[in-house]
């Protein structure tokens, strides 16, 4: 019989029961609201509310179901149709009217918004260590390759030469601010709406800063309507996964062409590659590929719930049910992903002669040489201009700029004289790039300093 039959003649037939059931999905809940019982029943002793022997008994209980669960021996029944009545219904059938009384001065509504605010906070706790460990690889692999060079891209067209490092870096930066989004998601669900009842608070002696303490809380949420209505945190930890898998994405990308034959920048360990059914000689990217893909599911997730929310009144709807499944999907597979491109950033080979050869191609040197010439005293523009027409007797001729003699140089602009040379020198462009967050190795070195620090004042919030 559902706990709230009482006004009820009859039941729900079997399809309702099970259309109308959370607990598939909430179940994953249960120690979440655990702990908010057991904190509920702790805090009514304490205020005269409940005998405190019943609260006792209460914590016993609730420990003994919580051990069930965990050893795999609690029976979920889908005539509770929550984690909640499933407990409660446990818990009264195991220590009687003392269970019963549990609910007292609260409701459902602050019950699972309790538990989903708790979930959240632990959920972007995981993502934050695993972004971190995905951070930690890609800056061993920036340290092991240092001083290699490939070529930087624009439009996915040879630009100018950069260094591996300094390309790996500009990752560890974009998860950085991901793992600040996560910190805020986790800062957003950091509120305690238990003792909010099932919107407009209750007539009992609740004391939500004594819950609020013992749960691990910030701060009571002030306002009893917005404590049970109020999915924007869970909304904050979507985005936040949805922007990290969106970067992962652009990174699976590029690893992808990278291990290409075309490029042959890198090469992935056989523990994240797979094999054609037909073609014998594949190694496809597959790992790489799923992550590519999952990021439209956890950007699906996003939209799910805020078309969900857009046109809900105050306060609790039994819309909101349907916040948790996007939610911890788009959790566990943001951190299934952290896992993956971690493992595979650690164990890929760097192919630094494939980098330099592609660095020699498609004119790399171009904005140097025109930077030459602006140093000599000609306008930009005009230096530009002419940069365009050596390259043009390039194309023309089939060679790059580093073949060209001094005359074919100064036939297009005096200005140009023999040490023209160490501005066609890959090695030396990347060095010229000294000024902060540019490429060159002076550069990238105190960028790797400043990363490092980053890291381990990141952890230090773990």
């Amino acid at each position: 019989m559902a706990l709230w039959s009482g006004r009820f003649e009859e039941g729900v037939d079997a399809f309702t029961q099970r259309f109308g059931a959370s607990l598939p999905v909430d179940q994953r809940l249960y120690a979440q609201d655990i702990a908010g019982s057991k904190a509920h029943a702790a805090m009514l002793a304490a205020q005269g509310v409940i005998p405190q022997e019943d609260a006792a008994a209460i914590a016993e209980g609730l420990d003994g179901i919580q051990k069930d669960i965990e050893s795999g021996s609690f029976v979920f029944d889908i005539n509770n149709e929550d984690i909640h009545m499933a407990i409660e219904s446990a818990l009264t059938e195991c220590i009687g009217s003392a269970g019963a009384r549990l609910h007292t001065g609260r409701s459902r509504n602050d019950q699972v918004a309790t538990d989903t605010r708790l979930f959240a906070k632990q959920r972007a706790a995981d993502l934050m260590a695993a972004n971190l460990a995905l951070r930690e690889a890609l800056l061993a692999q920036a340290e092991a390759n240092f001083d290699v060079i490939l070529p930087g891209y624009t439009h996915l067209q040879h630009a100018q030469p950069v260094l591996f490092s300094h390309h790996m870096l500009a990752y560890v930066w974009m998860l950085a601010r991901d793992f600040d989004r996560l910190a805020a998601a986790q800062a957003a669900a950091d509120a305690n709406p238990l003792g909010a009842a099932a919107l407009a608070g209750t007539t009992y002696p609740l004391d939500r800063f004594a819950t609020t303490a013992a749960l691990g809380f910030d701060h009571p949420i002030p306002n009893s309507l917005d404590a049970v209505s109020d999915r924007d945190f869970l909304l904050d930890l979507l985005y936040a996964c949805s922007v990290s898998c969106l970067h992962l994405s652009r990174l699976c990308e590029e690893l992808v062409l990278w291990s290409s034959s075309e490029f042959g920048f890198v090469t992935l360990s056989d523990s994240y590659a797979t094999g054609s059914s037909i073609m014998p000689q594949k190694k496809n990217p597959d790992f790489a590929e799923l992550i590519r893909g999952k990021s439209g599911r956890v950007v699906g997730d996003l939209m799910a719930l805020m078309m969900t929310l857009k046109g809900l009144p105050l306060a609790y709807n039994k819309d909101l049910q349907e916040d948790k499944q996007g939610a911890m999907d788009a959790a566990d597979t943001l951190e299934d992903c952290y896992v993956c491109a971690a493992g595979m950033i650690a164990t890929m080979q760097v192919n630094p002669e494939a980098m330099m050869a592609q660095a020699k191609k498609g004119y790399l040197a171009a904005t140097d040489v025109a930077d030459y010439l602006a140093k000599k005293g000609l306008p930009f523009r005009q230096a530009h201009e002419v940069v365009g027409h050596l390259v043009l007797l390039c194309e023309k001729r089939g060679c790059d700029l580093e073949d060209l003699t001094l005359a074919d140089f100064q036939a297009e602009s005096p200005l140009f004289e023999a040490d023209i040379a160490g501005a066609l020198n890959l090695e030396a462009i990347v060095a010229a790039r000294t000024t902060y967050g540019g490429t060159g190795h002076e550069a990238v070195r105190a960028q790797m300093v400043e990363a490092q620090a980053r890291q381990a004042t990141d952890q230090a919030k773990l």
